[in-house]
Order: C-alpha cells, then structure tokens, then sequence
C-alpha cells in the first residue's frame, strides 16, 4: 500500500498560530482554520467576556452540535432514498 504524504501547513486562528498536518490538501486545511476562526470571532461578539479556551470550547460544542444535526438529516434523506428504490 502507498504511503501517502502528509501536508504542513502553519494557520492562524484566533490570533494565534497553529501548525496543521494531515493528508487532506492545504486548501482544505485552511479552510476548516478559516471556518474554526470564524466561528470563534462570531462566538465572541456575542460572548465577549469569555477567554479564547472558553470561545474555542463554545465553538467546538456548537461545531459538534451542527454535525450530529447534518448526520441525522443525512440518515433520514438516506432512509427516504431507500423507500424509493424499494
């Protein structure tokens, strides 16, 4: 089996860098920092007495939240696809 490379990338999220690595493509990569920091800006317009580890918790619950959301539209849309081949 090939071993695939692995991509570095160094991003900027909230003020701070982080350096990434994953076989994703770095667009990918700098996307999802894109999105982390983001979200972390719009959480703290709203909560702005909260310190960057509580934003970056508060992100990653509503991030979480938003998933389990997804999965489950996804499962119900992959039932309904079943009933239709049927």
């Amino acid at each position: 089996m090939e071993k695939q490379e692995k991509n570095k990338i160094s991003v900027e999220i909230y003020g701070h860098t982080y350096k990434m690595v994953g076989l994703e493509s770095m667009g990918h990569m700098r996307l999802v920092a894109s999105i982390v920091d983001d979200r972390m800006r719009e959480m703290n317009v709203h909560n702005p007495s909260l310190d960057s580890t509580k934003l970056a918790v508060l992100t990653a619950v509503n991030t979480v939240h938003d998933y389990l959301l997804l999965k489950e539209q996804l499962e119900q849309l992959e039932e309904e696809l079943k009933k239709l081949k049927g």
